[in-house]
């Protein structure tokens, strides 16, 4: 079969599982927080490959940890042991100690991917000797079999039922309905601390700490899903800071862009797992521990979290000063917005006037994008958004 005559979309869907849809841009590169198509036209990034690229497009410190390691040592396999795999599990503790005083040992296993930490974390609950695991509804933790089982959206799950698991969902932020599902045969409970798929909400204040009184009252593990929220996307490493969690699940931010996860063991957790009870061929692999830490000390060493926490004020009140707006959630650069467009409508006039965001709901629009946005970022947005409502409303 040829391509000749084709064009690239048309490429796309005759090649490409139909997972997704087609997308409708094909782009050519990417700098800092802007990204171009193919024909050359021009778009803010707002969407940061939903919550990924930390440090935007092609940073230099991306680009040179990439370069770097890989001219030095590349895959090696889980045989062998590799400084950047050491140093980057040493800083992850080092952030763990940090954000959680008196955390007990702590200890990391790398992944490829949020849903394989997650998958990893389902694993690690069943050495506890217990299967059944309390989720929250709205929550969205991956597409692995493990990871979908927790996972409350029904789109996703009905097609491939029956899931793994034991899983009991309550409503997120719902104390009562929490404290009435876990029991002495739960594992853990498993949580977000801002549900991104769910439309970036926020539980109420409080509400960490008491899912980690309710797992210590019943023995269960309390399992945070840091995997949109961590590594400094809320202002924060981590943006559960009431209660130290057993299990916390990274990826996303972690490489910048570069494919990498982790699932971080705390106190008994850090020791379940035993040799020969699971692995993964490239976690760990010494190129993207390398971009992780390259990712990491670059936060540290720019002050990045503190931007983070300003230029997201100065994000959110971008949004709000348009009145089709009704409701702004999230921390930091993950923000949630309601408007009174079709969602949907909204992403579509958005990349016609030069903007990528995302639909998380049919009224709900998610901004993730790079720490590095700046203040120009916002202006160039702020310029934009009411047209680009006008434009989803005539849609």
């Amino acid at each position: 079969m040829t391509s000749q005559g084709l064009s690239a979309s048309e490429r796309y869907s005759g090649a490409l599982m139909n997972t997704f849809g087609t997308p409708k841009l094909v782009l050519a590169k990417g700098d800092g927080t802007h990204v171009w198509d193919e024909n050359g036209k021009a778009y803010l990034d707002l969407l940061g490959g939903i919550a990924v690229n930390a440090l935007g497009h092609a940073h230099p410190a991306v680009v040179a940890a990439v370069a770097q390691q890989f001219g030095a040592l590349g895959h090696i396999s889980n045989f062998f042991a590799s400084r950047p795999q050491i140093e980057l599990a040493e800083k992850l503790r080092d952030l763990v100690a940090q954000t959680y005083a008196g955390a007990g040992e702590t200890k990391v296993f790398f992944t490829n991917s949020g849903a394989e930490a997650n998958e990893a974390a389902f694993k690690i609950t069943r050495r506890t000797g217990r299967t059944h695991i309390v989720a929250m509804e709205g929550s969205f933790h991956g597409r692995t079999m493990g990871a979908l089982a927790v996972t409350s959206k029904e789109a996703y799950r009905t097609p491939f039922e029956p899931l793994p698991g034991d899983v009991t969902f309550v409503p997120f932020g719902d104390v009562s309905a929490l404290e009435a599902a876990v029991s002495e045969s739960t594992a853990a409970i498993v949580v977000e601390p801002i549900q991104g798929e769910g439309g970036v909400l926020v539980p109420p204040a409080g509400f960490l700490a008491e899912v980690r009184r309710i797992a210590d009252a019943h023995g269960a593990l309390m399992w945070v899903d840091e995997i949109q929220t961590g590594v400094g996307r809320t202002g924060s490493w981590f943006a559960n800071a009431e209660a130290t969690p057993d299990l916390i699940t990274l990826a996303k931010g972690l490489g910048g862009g570069f494919p990498i996860g982790a699932c971080i063991g705390i106190g008994r957790a850090a020791s379940l797992l035993e040799p020969g009870n699971h692995g993964t061929t490239f976690g760990g692999n010494p190129p993207a521990c390398a971009v992780a830490l390259a990712v990491i000390t670059t936060i540290e060493e720019q002050g990045l979290l503190d931007h983070v926490a300003s230029i997201g004020a100065a994000l959110t009140n971008a949004l709000a000063a348009d009145p089709r707006v009704s409701e702004i959630s999230g921390r930091g650069l993950l923000v949630g917005a309601t408007v009174s467009v079709d969602a949907g409508k909204v992403v579509a006039a958005a990349q016609h006037h030069g903007v990528i965001l995302n639909a998380a709901t049919p009224n709900r629009v998610r901004l993730a994008p790079a720490y590095v946005l700046s203040e120009a970022d916002v202006t160039e947005f702020a310029e934009k958004w009411s047209t680009i409502l006008d434009t989803a409303e005539a849609l």
